[in-house]
């Protein structure tokens, strides 16, 4: 677990070669981190219009497409040495819109059940605190921890997966946000507790 600690999250995408070939085609192409990571933001507004109109397939693919740019522009920046002085901001602010954008699209989406608008709204702010409390690890000079269980990119599986499902039961949808709610405060418990006990340990 401990290759899964530091500033950067890890992926294994990341080490895949077609991650690697489509970076340095962006990098030929002239093309900004810090552009993509605003394209990830475009394409999570897509994905919430989707889920508003309950086209639930193509917001399945506008998630998706939000994970690779979020995946790009760290290559680009990092492999491609394009990184900018402003990159954190551009890194992580259009993460966290991105995520209530969808999380809370999500449960504008669902007839049912009577409180679904809630558990949107409920996820999206569980979701933002999980990210909160890394970077508020990172904050006071520890390695940012990006362990889950309910991270980015889990929530955005569960979602996606929801998604796939929702056609032909909506109820995946409502289901995707009860159990993003629940791992989201499993993972903000389990690293504040891990920021509380390496602080201490500084004695």
């Amino acid at each position: 677990m401990a290759a899964e600690i530091g500033n950067r999250r890890p992926l294994r995408s990341r080490n895949t070669a077609w991650a690697a070939r489509l970076a340095r085609l962006l990098v030929r192409a002239r093309i900004r981190p810090n552009q993509i990571s605003l394209a990830s933001l475009a394409a999570a507004a897509a994905a919430g219009y989707c889920l508003l109109r309950a086209w639930y397939p193509a917001a399945a693919l506008f998630i998706l497409l939000r994970l690779l740019c979020n995946l790009m522009d760290g290559m680009v920046a990092i492999e491609g040495g394009l990184g900018s002085p402003s990159g954190e901001i551009y890194n992580d602010l259009p993460d966290r819109i991105s995520d209530a954008l969808i999380l809370c699209a999500a449960g504008y989406s669902l007839p049912w059940p009577p409180y679904a608008r809630e558990l949107g709204w409920t996820a999206a702010f569980l979701a933002v605190m999980t990210a909160y409390i890394r970077i508020l690890g990172g904050a006071t000079g520890l390695t940012q921890d990006f362990r889950g269980p309910m991270a980015k990119p889990q929530r955005m599986a569960v979602l996606i997966a929801a998604c796939l499902l929702a056609p032909f039961d909506t109820r995946a949808v409502a289901l995707a946000l009860v159990v993003v709610i629940a791992g989201s405060l499993v993972t903000a418990a389990l690293r504040l507790r891990r920021i509380v006990r390496q602080l201490e340990q500084r004695r």
